[in-house]
């Protein structure tokens, strides 16, 4: 059976397509926690690489390590640029890639756009920075992952697809300052603080529900294409 690779950086993210596999199982490899499952005569290891640099580069390489893979595939969330981009927007990062992108409708039934991604150290939240961000690199969307994954590929010579759904925009932000949202170094979102933000700030509420829908959306579509890219790759 072909062999293929998904990385997501957060379970949050992943949810939806582990529901589509088969046989699924866990396993230690390396020191770190992998996924195992079938979807049709593919088999899939899964990996959580965790956010940012420090932990993606740590995991993958681990994740990598005395493996022969024909494919990984890097999917997620994204944050777009530019309002051109719409959450729940599928991306392939052509920049990333080493597939040929030339017929992205071959991959998926779902419409996917192809542009250039950026791996970026921490969220961005501000519209302005978004914009410079664009102006100044002419990628689309940012992540904070892809790059590195991309160069452990390279190193192990697995070909890669990026793919990623559009979760905020400049035109629908983050519900709340991302370092209530999430913290890099502990690797996960303190309820307490998100809860003493709130509180703080009550009219913030609706959008933190309207954002969490948006999310569920968006995890939804992804892992809509991301079965159809597995499945054709």
């Amino acid at each position: 059976m072909t062999r293929i690779a998904v990385t997501f950086a957060l379970p949050a993210e992943s949810s939806e397509f582990l529901a589509q596999l088969r046989d699924k199982s866990h396993a230690d490899r390396n020191g770190i926690r992998i996924i195992r499952g079938t979807l049709g005569d593919r088999d899939i290891e899964l990996l959580h690489t965790g956010v940012g640099e420090k932990v993606c580069r740590r995991r993958v390489e681990k994740f990598l390590r005395d493996q022969h893979f024909e494919s990984l595939i890097s999917a997620g969330f994204a944050g777009a640029l530019n309002d051109e981009l719409r959450v729940g927007d599928l991306l392939l990062a052509r920049n990333f890639s080493t597939f040929d992108l030339n017929d992205s409708r071959s991959f998926s039934s779902l419409p996917i756009r192809t542009a250039d991604l950026l791996t970026v150290p921490a969220l961005i939240d501000s519209g302005g920075e978004r914009n410079e961000i664009a102006r100044s690199t002419g990628a689309a969307a940012v992540d904070m992952e892809t790059e590195f994954i991309a160069r452990a590929c390279a190193e192990h010579g697995i070909p890669l697809l990026s793919l990623r759904v559009i979760t905020d925009t400049p035109h629908e932000p983050f519900p709340a300052p991302p370092k209530v949202l999430f913290d890099i170094e502990q690797q996960r979102t303190h309820l307490l603080k998100l809860v003493r933000f709130l509180l703080a700030h009550p009219n913030k509420i609706p959008g933190l529900v309207e954002f969490a829908r948006r999310i569920a959306r968006a995890r939804k579509t992804l892992a809509t294409a991301l079965v159809d890219v597995a499945r054709n790759l």
